[in-house]
């Protein structure tokens, strides 16, 4: 029997039950729809991280201190003073595969303009830190090298810190703001950056330079953090493996001892970050996978049901002439016609739940062809899967009995 003839009373069997066949694919399509939306969501805040990371620099390397093994306990990292001066200096003049270094500490307190004020995080950092992080100017310009040899009280801010202390929108450059009841003028106006990875806002900050905060305001001489920029995203591992020499260098530290400090790119972070979100949407599109196997179970029952029904139909078939790979091949297209029909409709849900909730949400969500394109081979797989055994069970049928059944 030709294909076409196979499809067609295929279709019409499905068109006599329409009620219980979408029944049948209910299971399918939500299947496709929940696998279609939880893979959006996923690979959506992947690309999200990897966008909101390298937005942030993506050649930015970031040196934390970190303790030694002492005593056989390892001491808190906030605790620890590893990085100074002579280290920021010993990269800016060993390292090859650096462009830029900036030393940082910040503190947290209320920045106060007239009867405005606002907590906010002011960092101190040095002029390339603002090329190391990609984040230019408004308004006004950047402190300069002069600004940090004389711990000058000049600051740049974030757009949520004008925002607070300039709620009727006044003209903030040139103004003169308290914090910790120091004065500093703003001679510059940050870009807006919006939300980081980790959900912080990223413009409520208040920038100056390095030596200021460290004699200003902390009295100290160790830097918390040091930015690094690689000359290239290519660069990035041989600028890591020679920031770990120079520091071990910078800090005499012998052979076999552990690091006083940590190393990490803008690369390990979007790894981690990424491996975090791939398994956590592999788990999800599991779960969603089980309505798959349940839709499958259902596309089961009911053509054995059919099969019950249209045993008759088989008998006559059969006796003038029917082979038993024509009856095979009618109930596996009838059930292939089913799941394949409901996972169209799956992914067209599917697709429209991951609109709605980048609408109403706004989560990030990317459906990619991939995801598209396994749904439907799942699909046909399913119905092969498990329309076979009720199919082969008709093409088995003796001819008379099937004719002779009640």
């Amino acid at each position: 029997m030709k294909l076409t003839n196979l499809l067609r009373i295929a279709w019409r069997a499905i068109n006599r039950n329409k009620m219980r066949t979408f029944l049948t694919m209910l299971g399918i399509i939500i299947g496709v729809a929940a696998v279609i939306a939880m893979t959006a969501i996923g690979e959506g805040s992947k690309q999200s991280i990897q966008s909101q990371i390298s937005g942030m620099g993506s050649n930015m390397i970031v040196i934390r201190p970190s303790s030694n093994v002492t005593a056989g306990a390892r001491l808190d990292n906030t605790t620890v003073q590893s990085l100074t001066e002579p280290d920021v200096t010993a990269l800016q003049k060993d390292a090859q595969f650096l462009n830029g270094v900036s030393g940082s500490v910040s503190t947290r307190g209320q920045a106060i303009n007239g009867s405005n004020n606002w907590t906010t995080n002011m960092q101190g950092v040095a002029p390339d830190y603002l090329q190391i992080r990609v984040w230019p100017l408004t308004d006004g310009v950047a402190f300069t090298d002069q600004d940090m040899n004389t711990a000058n009280k000049v600051c740049l801010v974030g757009q949520t810190v004008i925002n607070n202390l300039f709620p009727n929108g006044e003209y903030a450059l040139g103004k003169t703001i308290r914090f910790k009841n120091i004065p500093f003028k703003i001679i510059g106006v940050l870009i807006a950056k919006g939300e980081n990875t980790f959900g912080q806002d990223q413009d409520d900050v208040i920038l100056t330079p390095v030596t200021t905060v460290m004699k200003r305001l902390l009295a100290t001489t160790y830097y918390q953090t040091i930015f690094a920029s690689a000359i290239d995203e290519n660069s990035t591992d041989k600028a890591s493996d020679e920031i770990e020499n120079i520091l071990r260098t910078s800090h005499k530290l012998q052979k076999g001892t552990d690091d006083d400090f940590t190393v990490r790119t803008q690369a390990e972070l979007i790894s981690s970050l990424s491996s975090t979100s791939q398994i956590l949407t592999i788990l999800l599109t599991v779960i969603a996978g089980i309505s798959l196997l349940v839709g499958g179970i259902g596309i089961m029952n009911i053509m054995y049901v059919s099969v019950t029904e249209r045993t008759k139909e088989i008998g006559l078939r059969m006796s003038i002439g029917a082979r038993g790979i024509d009856i095979l091949l009618q109930f596996l297209i009838e059930a292939v016609l089913i799941s394949v029909t409901g996972g169209i409709i799956g992914v067209a849900l599917g697709i429209t739940a991951t609109k709605l909730v980048t609408m109403f949400i706004h989560w990030p969500t990317l459906v990619t062809q991939f995801s598209v394109v396994i749904s439907f081979l799942v699909c046909f797989v399913t119905g092969v899967f498990f329309g076979y055994y009720p199919a082969l069970k008709a093409s088995r049928l003796d001819p008379i009995e099937a004719l002779h059944y009640e």
